[in-house]
């Protein structure tokens, strides 16, 4: 099974073909495709290939399947005895991606 490292919006992701990730919010309409360059390391039949940073001419194509909100989070900063309380919420954007190939 062929597994590759790759990086987008400065997190690591190790992905295989057909594989659905999550990644940070990419300015793209759904059902685009995408070729994603910045791979680090690729696992194959012949091998593994480490980049030192990036992989040569690899590349991982992949559909994005839809743009989205995660759950809400609670941010609760509290002082105690200064009657200092402050509640807010965040959610974060991400875009949801389906592996389609990677090419060596």
């Amino acid at each position: 099974m062929s597994y590759a490292i790759i990086e987008s919006g400065g997190k690591q992701y190790k992905v295989s073909e057909g594989s659905v990730i999550k990644v940070e919010k990419l300015n793209v309409a759904p059902g685009d495709h995408l070729s994603i360059d910045k791979v680090l390391m690729v696992s194959d039949e012949n091998g593994v290939k480490v980049g030192n940073p990036l992989v040569a001419n690899a590349k991982v194509e992949v559909e994005v399947m839809e743009q989205g909100k995660e759950k809400k989070i609670v941010v609760f900063k509290y002082k105690r005895r200064k009657n200092y309380r402050k509640k807010q919420g965040h959610r974060q954007p991400y875009t949801k991606l389906k592996v389609i190939k990677i090419e060596v």
